[in-house]
């Protein structure tokens, strides 16, 4: 039997709008580390250790990021640091602090193992609420919570149970993982650029990319008249090459042969002069050719956004004493990056199945010098018959 633990409406203010060098949304560790906390107190609590907390998928409602000016962040100066041995504040001015910070209204749906039921559901909920209010998500201050309710979702006859749940998070977005896209787009590049790199492929997701091509109105404006004037296929045929050549970005090596052909076969008269003028100018463009400025469509559809998903380890594992100015005196210490990738936005109306459901559960994901924050594949769910019964938080690659 499954169950989901949803947390509905979660209003957070002062939430870390800053992930790795990603702005806008708290990296989704955030999430799974709030999941894991609650995880941990229920273990530490004699009446709910047998309730296990795994994955959650993130559901968001509205933000509002602390920016000002050209999204520039909101700065607060910081009060004068005292020395201990001194009475007096540091003479000087307060510094002046520049930190990403947000108000977010969120929701969660956790993986909920355990025999809830009855007078103990209700026990459980009040003391959920009470312990995610003395916790910090993301950072921020947990304000206030719509309601947590308890949902029993295992099979396809569950389907009324998910409805009732994807309506009360209506209207709202749950953040997909998009890795594949990512790993795909990089293989692309590759094949016409073996030097081009992944962070070149991620950037192309995220930049608002334009590119100039040579003014073409003379162009399309001839091609259309002669669309109208004759009805042969040739025409219609030389139409839609040059409708789909303007879709692409310009390229002045992917002139469709057939339109170089046709324009060479023109008649150079005074009526086609200047139309030929512009296609030679369109086809070998100098640093004095007009031009128009065009966006460039990012390498996949969908409201796609950059998001840190983890951390990869770039030193060894050192002993606590080892390293100086450590949070505590016992806890090894490694050194990190943050890993980036691809994610995306999707209304939550389209949660339809159960499938759907685990597709937008994130959980943690170990390899030897990675820790990452992973969503389950189409293929992983649908590879096995019993993936509906099997816990979300046994590890997968």
């Amino acid at each position: 039997m499954s169950q989901y633990l949803l947390i509905n409406h979660i209003q957070v203010q002062g939430a870390n709008a800053a992930a790795g060098f990603t702005w806008g949304f708290p990296a989704i560790t955030h999430f799974l580390g709030f999941v894991h906390n609650l995880a941990r107190k229920a273990v530490n609590k004699d009446s709910f250790k047998d309730i296990q907390l795994s994955g959650c998928a993130v559901i968001a409602h509205s933000y509002q990021v602390h920016t000002h000016a050209f999204n520039q962040f909101v700065q607060h100066r910081t009060t004068a640091f005292q020395y201990k041995e001194q009475s007096k504040y540091k003479v000087g001015t307060p510094p002046v602090i520049e930190e990403g910070k947000m108000d977010m209204d969120v929701s969660l749906i956790i993986t909920c193992e355990g025999d809830i039921g009855g007078d103990r559901k209700e026990e459980f909920v009040q003391w959920l609420v009470i312990s995610c209010q003395l916790q910090r998500l993301a950072g921020g201050t947990v304000l206030e919570i719509g309601s947590i309710d308890l949902y029993t979702i295992d099979n396809e006859q569950s389907t009324g149970n998910l409805r009732a749940m994807t309506r009360q998070l209506l209207p709202g977005f749950v953040l997909l993982d998009r890795s594949a896209y990512l790993e795909k787009h990089f293989q692309d590049l590759q094949l016409n650029n073996p030097e081009a790199e992944l962070f070149d492929a991620w950037v192309d997701f995220i930049a608002l990319r334009q590119k100039a091509r040579p003014i073409y109105d003379l162009i399309s404006r001839h091609l259309t008249q002669l669309l109208d004037k004759q009805s042969e296929n040739d025409a219609k045929q030389l139409f839609d090459i040059w409708q789909r050549h303007l879709d692409e970005p310009y390229d002045q090596k992917k002139i469709p042969d057939e339109l170089a052909n046709y324009f060479s076969t023109l008649d150079e008269n005074k009526t086609n002069r200047k139309i030929l003028e512009q296609w030679q100018s369109y086809c070998e463009p100098n640093e004095k050719t007009d031009a128009v400025w065009e966006y460039v469509n990012k390498p996949e559809s969908g409201f796609l956004v950059p998001i840190m998903t983890g951390y990869k380890a770039i030193s060894p594992v050192y002993k606590n004493h080892e390293v100086a100015n450590t949070r505590d005196n016992e806890t090894d210490v490694c050194f990190v990056e943050a890993i980036h990738s691809i994610g995306e936005w999707q209304g939550v109306h389209r949660i339809k199945d159960v499938n759907a459901l685990r597709q937008a559960l994130w959980d943690y994901h170990y390899e030897d010098n990675w820790y990452l924050c992973r969503q389950k594949t189409v293929g992983e769910l649908s590879g096995s018959s019993e993936v509906l019964d099997a816990p979300l938080n046994d590890d997968y690659s």
